[in-house]
């Protein structure tokens, strides 16, 4: 059983400051530190260890308790195999203004040194700004000039690189077109502020350096923010995983710091806009993403000042729920509706989830709404009244379990039949069969009054011989009341009927019923304005988070006028 002081004492800060450590903290004291702490494969050098704290300390700053923890975390090797680090891939996600440059640079500093005796390690600090990258690289080049008489005996620098005159292993910092830098020997890389990027590219040239030399690293040192579906996220669902006990064979070391839900962010500060007494203000639960916040009082201010900057300025919601409580948030103004509108068209009663039913709706005007992206993914149809100016929707959606896909898509689907997840299949075949689709229609066709079946050419053209088959007609000039209408150009919808979605959400006059899936595909909408002012649906993530079953919604209200038409004789 391997001891180490910091890392035990940190231990039990989380158990006794349980409000102040998020669960993902937690998660990682318990699935990844407490048995790693245990296994008999694992060397924990607890000599340069100290002498690292030691040599930070002197020359940089004190560290915090959770700093040390970190650090014990970087000296854990294979037993068998020295050259081993155990964790080679070190994500370190906290919120904005809690010194990662200055808890990160002081280490890689050390690294360099005889103290850590690795000849050539070098250390690439990589970020996409160049201020952010020289911001990092100044907190070594301050010390150095600061103590420039001593440093000199062991340091070559300037403004670019740091040379270790014992062991050569240079510290710099790059910015430049990443093809430039391919092949570079490296012992550890420093990703600063993952969330700015958008994709691999730079990433993955300069990790192609790494394993030429040995204790490899790569460290991520980040704050959330407002770019979705990039690097970050990937990792932040990597590690998810890892956190809750799947074999770590990437060797990846998650210390997430971040608010645990929404609510906790307003608790502190809830008193305090009562009472405008700053006695009131207990913001303990905001250490969850800021570790370093009981330490310092300069964070302290700015976050208040930033959370009532927040109340004021709308605008900086996003980036303050992203940044500084690494909770990152949809921009209201970018999609279909919040939460509590989506909730709203569910039940009639949302605390007590009592559900929107549809009253007495047979023989009614009703228009049919299809949508897919393939058959072999997920397809929605449904039915769309309208009474009393609420619009109802009643749907059904095929899931195609074979898609690659499916089994990384974020929904219940195992609740299927419960209440809530009744309106939807589950396809155990390579493909979705179209024809049971349009049967389906056909039988609750006898239902209602049905004037037309709506969907675009492209997904008519799928299904044209069955309607031909079955004997649907076609809308077209020489025939207006056919039965199936074909939308020409999909993307001009949304400009039509985007602002009356959004009226009618706001004005709680959607009736979707307790349906988990449509509330789900809402939820992954969002909607963008052109630079032509016309506004357009896209999923906010293409590949896992599903919006068929509101695509097919938004093309019956592509019609929604016939049902206008509608006489109800007393």
């Amino acid at each position: 059983m391997i001891c180490c002081k910091e890392i035990d004492d940190y231990i039990k800060f989380v158990e006794e400051n349980p409000n102040e450590t998020d669960d993902e903290i937690k998660l990682l004291i318990k699935n990844i530190v407490k048995p790693t702490l245990s296994r008999d494969d694992v060397l924990f050098d607890e000599e340069i260890f100290r002498k690292a704290v030691k040599y930070c300390e002197k020359w940089y700053y004190k560290l915090f308790l959770y700093q040390k923890f970190t650090y014990a975390l970087f000296f854990m090797y294979d037993k068998n195999n020295h050259d081993i680090v155990i964790f080679p891939d070190i994500l370190i996600l906290m919120a904005r203004g809690n010194g990662k440059d200055g808890m990160i640079m002081p280490l890689a500093n050390f690294l360099q040194t005889h103290y850590y005796g690795v000849k050539n390690y070098h250390i690439d600090i990589v970020a996409t700004s160049e201020e952010q990258a020289l911001n990092s690289f100044k907190v070594v080049y301050n010390m150095l000039e600061t103590n420039k008489n001593i440093m000199k005996k062991y340091f070559y620098w300037n403004k670019t690189e740091v040379i270790s005159k014992a062991t050569h292993s240079i510290l710099r910092y790059n910015t430049a077109n990443a093809k430039t830098k391919d092949g570079k020997q490296t012992g550890m890389i420093i990703f600063n502020e993952l969330h700015a990027y958008e994709d691999y590219k730079q990433i993955n040239v300069y990790s192609s350096g790494l394993g030429k030399i040995k204790h490899a690293r790569t460290v991520t040192i980040t704050t959330n923010g407002t770019v979705r579906e990039g690097p970050l996220d990937e990792k932040i669902s990597m590690s998810k995983l890892v956190l809750n006990g799947e074999e770590n064979f990437l060797g990846l070391l998650p210390i997430i710091f971040k608010v645990n839900d929404l609510d906790s962010v307003d608790i502190p500060m809830k008193k305090f806009l009562q009472t405008g007494n700053k006695e009131d203000i207990d913001i303990t639960i905001w250490c969850q993403a800021n570790p370093s916040l009981r330490y310092m009082s300069v964070l302290r201010n700015e976050l208040i000042r930033d959370y009532i900057k927040m109340q004021k300025q709308k605008s900086y919601r996003v980036e303050f729920y992203a940044k500084r409580m690494n909770l990152p948030q949809q921009d209201e103004e970018q999609v279909v509706t919040d939460w509590k509108n989506i909730l709203r068209a569910s039940y009639i009663n949302v605390e007590k989830e009592i559900p929107r039913n549809t009253g007495n709706i047979t023989g009614r005007l009703a228009i049919v709404g299809i949508d897919f992206a393939s058959l072999n993914d997920f397809a929605s149809a449904g039915f769309l009244f309208k009474r009393d100016g609420e619009y109802i929707w009643r749907q059904k959606t095929w899931i195609c379990s074979k898609s690659k896909f499916f089994g990384d898509i974020k929904f219940p689907f195992d609740n299927i039949g419960q209440e809530g997840f009744e309106d939807f299949e589950i396809v155990d075949k390579d493909s979705i069969d179209g024809r049971d689709m349009i049967l389906w229609i056909l039988s609750e066709m006898v239902k209602y009054n049905v004037k037309k079946i709506v969907l675009d050419t492209y997904r008519y053209k799928l299904l044209e011989q069955i309607f031909k088959e079955i004997g649907i007609t076609i809308e077209t000039k020489e025939v207006p009341y056919g039965l199936v209408r074909m939308i020409r150009y999909p993307a001009s919808i949304a400009s039509i009927v985007a602002p009356r979605i959004e009226v009618a959400f706001a004005e709680g006059k959607i009736n979707i019923g307790n349906s988990a899936i449509m509330r789900w595909a809402i939820n992954n909408t969002s909607v963008k304005e052109g630079k032509d002012g016309n506004k357009k649906y896209e999923k906010i993530e293409p590949k896992l988070r599903k919006n068929d079953p509101f695509m097919a919604f938004v093309v019956a209200m592509s019609a929604q006028e016939l049902l206008d038409e509608e006489i109800i004789y007393v």
